[in-house]
């Protein structure tokens, strides 16, 4: 395969990868995000340090593998990835400031700018940030290059309020939960740009969800509930496991015609048809 069939390849159009945006999406993401932040906890104080993270990119490397190797949209492998995304997310963010001493103010400073240069990237390419234009591996690249991002940005924000700031775990729960209702709010009355809307509340259900598996898995000395990191991890794993479960039967979060856009006919016979240049 030559340079520009490969290049090619990356911007031919078919079925859309992502899920529809529906109560659903949103409440599957907030409790992966705590699972994600339970499970990264529980392996990280039960394993070596260094062995969990591994395990977690082994994880989500095998996760965004199973996702690119998908056509369409499918639950299960989609939501696989956004747990993955969760836990090797977690451990990564926290890897800077437990190993590194990086403060929470600073990592979250970080992996802002990060997540600030996904988006100028992915809209200087495509010209714009909207889930429903995820249709070509390159645009499913800076899509999960974004998840990735806020997750980490997610979860040294929610540490920076609930450890630095000393709000602890409940009360960052309910900063956060205030803070998601603002573009939810801001969208249906004031007419508020659906993208930006859409990822502002993506960014607010990390540190949302992260806060309230903290709260009820940390121990009732440091403000939790006690019921352990791996309990929460577990029975969070269930009900989303039961969630996504039922969206494989029912569908009911693929997106429809209306958002679908055509294939390019023109980009499809462009990456098939044989090239002349030297393959590099």
């Amino acid at each position: 395969m030559t340079k520009r069939s490969l290049l090619a390849g990356l911007t031919v159009r078919g079925a859309l990868r992502v899920p529809e945006i529906t109560v659903y999406f949103w409440v599957i993401k907030a409790l992966s995000t705590a699972m994600g932040e339970a499970t990264s906890d529980f392996l990280v104080h039960r394993l070596n340090p260094e062995l969990a993270v591994g395990l977690g990119f082994i994880g989500f490397s095998t996760a965004l593998l199973l996702q690119f190797s998908m056509r369409r949209y499918l639950a299960w492998t989609y939501w696989f990835g956004v747990v993955m995304v969760g836990v090797f997310g977690t451990m990564a963010a926290d890897v800077l400031h437990v190993r590194f001493g990086v403060p929470y103010i600073e990592s979250s400073i970080l992996y802002g700018a990060v997540l600030l240069a996904v988006f100028v990237g992915w809209h200087k390419t495509e010209k714009t940030l909207s889930i429903h234009t995820v249709d070509t591996p390159r645009r499913e690249m800076f899509y999960w290059a974004s998840v990735v991002a806020t997750f980490a940005m997610g979860t040294a924000l929610g540490d920076l309020t609930a450890v630095t700031v000393h709000l602890g775990y409940l009360d960052s729960g309910f900063l956060f939960a205030g803070l998601i209702l603002i573009p939810a709010i801001g969208y249906r009355w004031f007419q508020w740009n659906a993208v930006f809307s859409f990822w502002f509340a993506y960014v607010a259900t990390r540190p949302l969800g992260a806060s309230f598996a903290d709260w009820m898995g940390k121990p009732k000395i440091v403000g939790g509930l006690g019921w352990g990191d791996g309990n929460v991890a577990l029975a969070l794993t269930v009900v989303i496991f039961c969630l996504v479960a039922f969206l494989a039967v029912t569908r009911a979060d693929v997106q429809r015609a209306k958002h679908a856009p055509r294939a390019d006919a023109r980009a499809r016979a462009a990456a098939a048809e044989p090239s002349s240049d030297r393959a590099d």
